[in-house]
């Protein structure tokens, strides 16, 4: 706006004077009026005044003749809630100042000042007129806030309290079609923004709730919907207040942030403290972190043109002093956005998720507080739909449901990291690796979508928790990561026959893509470890609540007995003969190539006793021949006929060991995961107490011991190395898919 005043128009108001004495000393006619800096000013001192980078952006006003300027020390009609402004009466010529005729009487009617010499104005009928349909339309405004009142809308626990969200829009009480935006506050406990929202949107109404007394007069999050702005208006609970759920409750205050387009930060200190900073910094960053993708997902699933989370809200630090000059009143060069920005970076906070972030001050000398400012700057910014566009309270509610199921628990605080006003722990799931110590860094949750745990770090093997899985290289080679665990047989094997391989071979190891990738005995000597050759080694975390890391990978010998079982109950109708015939032909087929066939033993190699149709014929792994049991019952290493270290049995003739009971074998063949005998004491699911006519048996799925009523049911379970049908529980047994 240029300064330069035409010839015609001055002396239109020979008795309005410059207030500003900037430029002129006070001795100029006034031609503008700039109402952000309450004063009439002269074409020289408008023009120096506002060069200034921080009074820049000012509005100023040419005055019209018969101009009658505003009252300076009213803020309204009565002098005490934000209105419309007075125009003055009279001018103190000492004072320097506009009076209406009410502040006159209040201010100038007793003492010295009684004898100020004043200059009178003149309003015409036409200022007259325009005032009075001012007016008329500031009370269709009051009348249509007359109405409102606010719900809590959050508890001091994160529950909503509203119940759906038709309840959501009855109670803010507008039309489910309507477009609006959120507005909220945030700032210390006693600041006053309760206060500060009443004056703002509702004239002055106690919309909330405002208490003089010690104790926080806002527990949880309420809201009222404005009609005249058409907004909804948030009120927070205090910051620095005292609470039983400080954790919880800070989390809450970035949920309402997440959800609002404006946000007010309300500081009545005379100095900006640091926590403003970190809380706004900390908020900023833990919002780009956590909210971002759930916002994101909210928008699409509304169908919003603009998503929620391309940018946070913008932000208006409402600054109120008394004894202090407002923030950059002392660098007249620098705008109070810049110095805000610099103590943002000498904090080491970088506030990037906020759209903007504006400083608006006012100095209260005596009171009220003047919130014109506050209004006008809210007004300014509720008109830019460049970054946040208004949209159906049903939307606003779905954010903060969405929001508030993710991020919701208790936040337990021996595990808080206080450094940060938002810090992970708040956000971020809660459950720790049992092997390693290590947190889940996926959000609160998850486990809802079927995401699974995850964690930062790499784990370390535990002996207790046998975190260790095995994987093909072969198929890792060529990109993929399969999973493989050691067994009794292959699964194109039949059990009989996996069973009798498994005796002379030796576990295998195979994968779904390459097959049967490795046996423990497949030569007589010189078996390499399947670590170094056909697998690679991971060591897993260990979540609580989940089995996944249990694949027990020892469990051959209890698939062994699981095996025997087996071939004895389907024998078990036949006579003692064909079972015997059963045996030998099942040994001839997978025996070594040195052993001499039962076919053609008829006598024992060493005593000569003739063998009868139900003497039991034994080989020794050293020779091969048979014998009879008393003439084999020594055994030793057997290694160089590739059966390893451990002792077999061999005739008396090839030498001794010791005897191997199997009894021990069987204890021994227990899989890590089941839970042991002695600590099974009831029945898993029917809670039947365990006795000697009531047997226990183990779920090859979960470990767990259970009667045979409850787990008579049988399933391959192929994450356990149990690739054919073997006895489950009834829990199991009903999952779906793979067990």
């Amino acid at each position: 706006m240029s300064a330069q005043a035409s010839s015609a128009e001055k002396g239109l108001n020979p008795g309005l004077m410059c207030q500003e004495s900037y430029a002129c000393s006070g001795t100029d006619e006034a031609v503008f009026e700039c109402d952000e800096c309450c004063s009439l000013q002269c074409p020289r001192c408008e023009e120096e005044l506002h060069r200034q980078e921080r009074l820049r952006n000012h509005e100023r006003l040419r005055l019209k003749p018969g101009h009658v300027p505003y009252c300076d020390p009213c803020k309204g009609p009565n002098g005490h809630s934000p209105g419309v402004r007075q125009r003055a009466a009279v001018r103190c010529q000492t004072c320097k100042i506009n009076l209406c005729l009410e502040c006159q009487k209040r201010t100038h009617s007793g003492g010295s000042k009684r004898r100020h010499p004043v200059t009178i104005y003149h309003v015409s009928k036409a200022q007259e007129q325009l005032e009075g349909e001012g007016m008329d339309e500031e009370t269709k405004r009051k009348k249509m806030t007359e109405k409102v009142v606010s719900f809590l809308l959050v508890d001091e626990t994160e529950e909503i309290q509203v119940i759906n969200e038709e309840d959501f829009i009855k109670k803010l009480d507008c039309k489910p079609d309507q477009h609006l935006k959120v507005v909220s506050i945030f700032g210390n406990t006693g600041d006053g923004k309760s206060h500060t929202l009443n004056h703002t949107f509702f004239y002055g109404r106690e919309v909330f709730k405002t208490s003089p007394a010690q104790e926080s007069c806002t527990v949880g999050v309420w809201a009222a919907y404005d009609p005249v702005h058409k907004v909804a208006v948030v009120d927070t609970e205090g910051l620095l207040g005292a609470t039983v759920n400080l954790s919880q409750r800070t989390r809450l205050l970035l949920k309402v942030l997440a959800i609002s387009d404006l946000v007010i930060y309300r500081t009545h200190a005379d100095r900006l403290h640091n926590d403003l900073f970190k809380f706004l910094g900390d908020a900023s960053e833990a919002y780009l972190k956590h909210f971002t993708k759930e916002l994101k997902a909210t928008s699409a699933r509304c169908g919003l043109d603009v998503p929620l989370s391309t940018l946070g809200p913008a932000v208006i630090i409402f600054h109120e002093t008394v004894h202090t000059q407002l923030l950059g009143s002392d660098h007249p060069s620098e705008v109070p956005e810049k110095l805000i920005q610099d103590r943002f970076r000498k904090l080491g906070r970088f506030p990037e998720a906020f759209s903007s972030i504006h400083y608006k001050g006012t100095r209260t000398y005596n009171p009220p507080t003047d919130f014109s400012g506050l209004r006008r700057a809210l007004e300014q910014q509720l008109e830019n739909n460049t970054t946040r566009s208004p949209r159906h309270p049903g939307v606003i509610y779905k954010a903060l449901k969405a929001l508030s199921d993710r991020f919701s628990g208790e936040i337990p605080d021996d595990q808080m990291a206080h450094s940060s006003f938002f810090p992970d722990e708040y956000f971020t799931c809660s459950s720790i690796c049992l092997s390693c110590g290590s947190g889940c860094k996926n959000s609160m949750n998850h486990g809802k979508e079927g995401v699974p745990h995850e964690a930062k770090s790499r784990c370390r093997y535990s002996h207790q928790y046998d975190n260790r899985v095995y994987t093909c290289k072969a198929c890792y080679e060529r990109g993929k990561e399969v999973s493989v665990v050691p067994k009794t047989s292959a699964s194109t094997d039949s059990p009989w026959m996996g069973l009798a391989k498994y005796a002379w071979s030796g576990y295998v190891i195979e994968c779904p893509n390459c097959g049967v990738v490795y046996r423990s005995r497949q030569y007589w000597f010189g078996n390499q470890d399947p670590v170094d050759t056909v697998v690679r080694t991971e060591i897993e975390h260990v979540w609580p609540g989940t089995d996944g890391f249990l694949k027990d990978n020892n469990n051959a010998a209890q698939r062994l007995l699981d095996g025997m079982n087996f071939m004895a109950q389907s024998v078990s109708e036949l006579s003692l003969g064909p079972t015997k015939a059963v045996t030998s032909w099942l040994t001839d087929q997978i025996a070594p190539a040195y052993w001499r066939p039962n076919s053609q033993i008829l006598n024992c190699n060493k005593c000569a006793t003739s063998f009868k149709d139900n003497d039991t014929k034994h080989h020794c792994r050293a020779c091969g021949e048979g014998f009879c049991d008393s003439c084999s019952s020594k055994t030793r290493p057997v290694p160089e006929r590739g059966w390893g270290p451990a002792p077999v049995r061999v005739c008396d003739t090839c030498f001794d060991a010791r005897n191997v009971h199997l009894g021990l074998v069987k204890d021994a063949a227990r899989p890590a995961y089941w839970v042991p005998d002695h600590e099974i004491l009831h029945c898993h699911n029917c809670r039947k107490e365990f006795s000697i006519k009531l047997s226990k048996h183990h779920c090859r799925a979960c470990g767990q011991g259970f009667c045979d009523e409850c787990s008579h049911d049988r399933r391959a379970v192929p994450s356990r190395g149990w690739d054919h049908p073997v006895r489950v529980c009834f829990n199991c047994n009903k999952k779906p898919g793979d067990l």
